[in-house]
């Protein structure tokens, strides 16, 4: 049967994170503290469990296992799992500074895909920072030289942050979520991370850095992406649409909503509804719910039209 799949985040409590996701999005854990909330997940790290329906209680990836891959969308690579995580991070302390490999890379040493992100920021304090590529185009030698003599950040491009920037983060790009960001990640479905540069863990030790793998994988240069949306589209009556990311992996659109607003979910590819903030009621066929800030609905391909109502902050994710 198809119908939208309430689903239940699993959670990580890495050393950075912080407590805005149980305070101000009813995540219900009790890991302290709350660094991620992975919302939309088939990866064998940290799977979305089903709250509603005749699934309730199974994970997102049995149900796609009892249904059938289609109702991934025809869009989906037929030879991969399912291909997308979408996160909630919260960083009350900096990441490391780390980079990704693509998929060629990532299958021939990880046995899995490799990893391209977009972030949105849903918040951020007046300080925060990211680190997104290099301020110049640097030797292999001097990358490797500056990881071993901890001076790699001087070369690193360290943005301010405001809510609404979009940092599109292609496999390969070096970077680093800074102290103050609260965001909305959304990736290929893959936990491969090389890091470079890094903190104490909660051992008191410093963790292993990856600089062999790194090396092979990093684009030595500065980015060529600007932090912001692709576009801004303000005709509709009911609700400001924003386009955030469009890519051969993954489209993101982010919707400012107050009123009504019909969406189709189409054979080439699911849905994901994150709502990032108010009360939206969903509405398919004769059936209704609501759903609220900090809550992730997966939309199976090939449902058809449904209605979202009310006021609120989503983001909308398809193939």
């Amino acid at each position: 049967m198809l119908y939208p799949l309430k689903l239940n985040a699993a959670f990580k409590d890495y050393l950075w994170g912080g407590t805005r996701l149980r305070d101000e999005f009813n995540k219900q854990t009790d890991i302290d503290p709350v660094a991620e909330s992975w919302e939309l997940s088939c990866h064998h790290d940290g799977q979305s469990i089903i709250s509603n329906g005749e699934f309730s209680g199974k994970t997102l990836a049995q149900y796609i296992e009892t249904v059938g891959k289609q109702v991934i969308g025809t869009k989906a690579p037929k030879d991969k799992d399912f291909p997308i995580l979408i996160k909630f991070i919260d960083a009350k302390q900096s990441l490391s500074v780390q980079v990704h490999p693509d998929d060629k890379y990532a299958l021939l040493h990880e046995g899995e895909s490799g990893k391209t992100e977009m972030w949105y920021v849903m918040d951020a304090t007046p300080d925060a920072t990211l680190i997104y590529g290099f301020t110049h185009e640097i030797s292999h030698q001097e990358f490797e030289r500056r990881i071993k003599d901890n001076t790699l950040l001087e070369v690193c491009n360290q943005v301010p942050i405001k809510k609404g920037d979009v940092f599109f983060i292609e496999a390969g790009t070096l970077h680093a979520i800074g102290a103050g960001a609260l965001i909305a990640e959304i990736q290929q479905s893959s936990n491969s991370t090389y890091r470079v540069y890094d903190r104490v863990g909660k051992d008191g030790k410093l963790r292993e850095l990856h600089i062999e793998k790194a090396l092979a994988v990093t684009k030595l240069e500065p980015p060529t992406r600007k932090p912001e949306p692709i576009a801004k589209l303000t005709a509709f009556a009911d609700y400001d649409l924003t386009i955030l990311a469009q890519c051969e992996l993954f489209n993101v659109s982010h919707f400012d909503l107050h009123g009504n607003c019909s969406l189709n979910a189409k054979k080439d590819s699911f849905h994901s509804i994150l709502v990032l903030d108010g009360q939206i009621a969903l509405t398919y066929g004769s059936d209704s719910f609501t759903i609220t800030k900090g809550e992730s609905v997966f939309i199976p391909a090939d449902m058809g039209e449904y209605i979202l109502n009310g006021t609120g902050e989503f983001i909308l994710t398809t193939l």
